[in-house]
This record gives structure tokens, C-alpha cells and sequence, in this order.
């Protein structure tokens, strides 16, 4: 499985013009790992603790959650 790298993704953050964090997280995962998977993306969230408390706050349980996420973005 795939890390987060945290470091990368801080930098994407400054070039960014959204203002969601998690927001933000999906569209560096979508762009520097070039993942678009639903289920290989919210499997990489979950193994990340950062991830995965982003995850619970939005109530996204499942693969399925993400993708309606990501479809009104």
C-alpha cells in the first residue's frame, strides 16, 4: 500500500486554490500518485491515521461514501 507522503502533499497545499483540507489531500492524491479509484484512494485514506480522522469527520464509511464525494466536487 501506498503512503501518504505528507511533505509532498504540503507543498501541492500552497498551490492550491481550495481551501478544504481534505479537499485538498484528494486532489494531490488524484494528481502525484495518479490514483482515481475510488476504492484504491479511500484504502490509502484508511491506512493513514491523518487520513482516516479526515474520513470520520465527514462521515465517508465506505468507497462508495468517497465517490459520492468526489462526484460534487
Amino acid at each position: 500500500m501506498i503512503k501518504i507522503s505528507w511533505d509532498e502533499y504540503k507543498e501541492h497545499k500552497k498551490y492550491s486554490v481550495r481551501d478544504d483540507n481534505f479537499e485538498i489531500l484528494l486532489e494531490f492524491i488524484k494528481s502525484f500518485y495518479n490514483m482515481n479509484n475510488p476504492s484504491d484512494i479511500f484504502e490509502m485514506l484508511r491506512a493513514d491515521d491523518t487520513a482516516s480522522l479526515m474520513l470520520e469527520k465527514r462521515h465517508i464509511k465506505d468507497a462508495e461514501d468517497l465517490e459520492n464525494f468526489l462526484f460534487k466536487l
